[in-house]
């Protein structure tokens, strides 16, 4: 990597060197030393996704401070939760954002902008020195924050490495943090040229010409946008599609997989990666079993991660994985001590073939009752999905009925396992997130 190659290329088409990145970092983090700021101080950040962005984040950690991402896809509400919990002394706001200085509880919060000139004084950082903060999706509650220390961000960079950091190119990155994975390791990445918050708007045709412009060669997409593009077709230069962030079901990854290669990656904002799997890995008995109802094939866990099962739940350890939130009250729910180590509890059934691999079978606390047993979520949402005219299933229990939502225009001849209720569905609702999970609590109340 040479400093004047392109470090990133933003939504607007304009290309950033390295070394224009850097200077703008060091130029930031030398003006927050003029203004006093310390090691350790938390800094709110409040910015579009782009230059300027990693640019800020690099020059709090010049001077050891601590960035605080508010969970995008809960909009204000998300962004007043997290200045209640991480109380930041600064704010970093661009544009329109600056006028978050009026909410009441910003008032106390220093705004700071790009610095102007200057290089910093280095200040001494240890591996578990706090260097983000971010926040889960708030799906099954309140958001929890998640404290990720320097030492914690370069266990995840080494544990994603060897998916990622593979081959030359340019990554069309639709996942902030891996934008960071991209500048470590010399690659340039690519912005999206779409709000975040916004997804649903991206259309196919939207995905195409940005990649033809851009000069894409590897595109990071959530599944949402994966289905879209397998639509209308992945561009001629595109070699390889990395997807994670919500299930890759096999309609999509196979359709993708006759036009380049195709990885899935399976993880969780506490744990990422947690297993991986290239199409091309995934044999015609594993297409069979995914369709007669054996779950999502997810590929094996990842070198440096430890997997266990307990009561069908996936449990994870390693040192990419989150060990406690910023509030200790809130791990009573998924962090158990068990001989010397703390396990992540995902909230997803599982199971693990002969071979070692992993294989979802949902979310756990969304198995319905069934028969002698249990019925989980993906045992015949991913089947269903590739029943003749399918576009989304889901399943619910609706007062004690086993209830398949299914998305499509008219139902066919479906082999429905009897007694399970089928209902019809314009369009299922999904998370704000990524459009790429069930909103089950949505789904309920339309289905009444």
């Amino acid at each position: 990597m040479r400093r004047d190659e392109p470090a990133l290329i933003e939504g607007d088409g304009r290309v950033v060197s390295f070394a224009g990145l850097l200077a703008r970092a060091e130029r930031f983090a030398a003006d927050l030393q003029r203004r006093g700021v310390q090691k350790g101080d938390r800094a709110l950040i409040a910015m579009p996704v782009g230059a300027d962005l990693y640019a800020a984040l690099a020059g709090l950690w010049m001077v050891g401070a601590v960035a605080v991402f508010p969970e995008p896809a809960l909009g204000l509400k998300g962004l007043r939760h997290a200045v209640h919990v991480a109380r930041p002394k600064l704010l970093v706001a661009t544009g329109a954002y600056r006028f978050l200085h009026l909410l009441p509880e910003l008032w106390r919060a220093r705004g700071v902008r790009s610095g102007r000139s200057g290089v910093p004084d280095s200040v001494a950082l240890g591996a578990d020195d706090p260097a983000l903060m971010s926040f889960t999706s708030g799906s099954t509650g309140a958001p929890k924050s998640i404290v990720r220390s320097h030492g914690f961000l370069m266990a995840q960079r080494a544990a994603v490495a060897p998916v990622l950091e593979t081959a030359d190119g340019r990554d069309l990155v639709a996942f902030p943090v891996f934008v960071l994975v991209g500048l470590v390791a010399g690659r340039c990445s690519i912005l999206p040229n779409w709000k975040l918050s916004r997804q649903e708007d991206v259309t196919g045709a939207d995905l195409v010409n940005w990649v033809n412009l851009s000069g894409a060669t590897r595109l990071l997409l959530p599944p949402a946008l994966c289905e879209r593009l397998v639509a209308v077709g992945v561009p001629d230069g595109v070699t390889d599609v990395f997807t994670g962030g919500g299930p890759v079901f096999p309609d999509v990854m196979r359709k993708l997989a006759t036009q380049c290669r195709v990885t899935a990656v399976y993880g969780s904002t506490e744990a990422e990666p947690i297993a991986e799997i290239a199409a091309n890995e995934i044999s015609q008995a594993d297409w069979a079993a995914m369709a007669a109802g054996d779950g999502l094939l997810v590929g094996a866990p990842v070198s440096v991660v430890d997997l266990r099962l307990q009561d069908d739940e996936v449990w994870v350890a390693g040192a990419h994985v989150n060990e406690g939130y910023l509030n200790p009250a809130d791990d009573a729910a998924n962090k158990v001590k068990d001989g010397g180590r703390i396990w992540h509890r995902t909230g997803d059934a599982g199971r693990l073939d002969a071979a070692g691999r992993l294989w979802l079978l949902g979310r756990h606390s969304a198995r319905v009752t069934w028969r002698d047993g249990w019925l989980y979520p993906f045992q015949i949402e991913v089947a269903a999905r590739l029943w003749d005219g399918v576009r989304r299933a889901a399943l619910v229990e609706i007062s004690g009925i086993p209830v398949l939502a299914v998305e499509a225009d008219r139902q066919g001849d479906w082999p429905v396992p009897e007694g399970l209720d089928i209902r019809l569905v314009d369009a299922i609702p999904m998370d704000a997130r990524h459009g790429s999970k069930v909103d089950l609590a949505a789904l309920k109340a339309k289905l009444g």
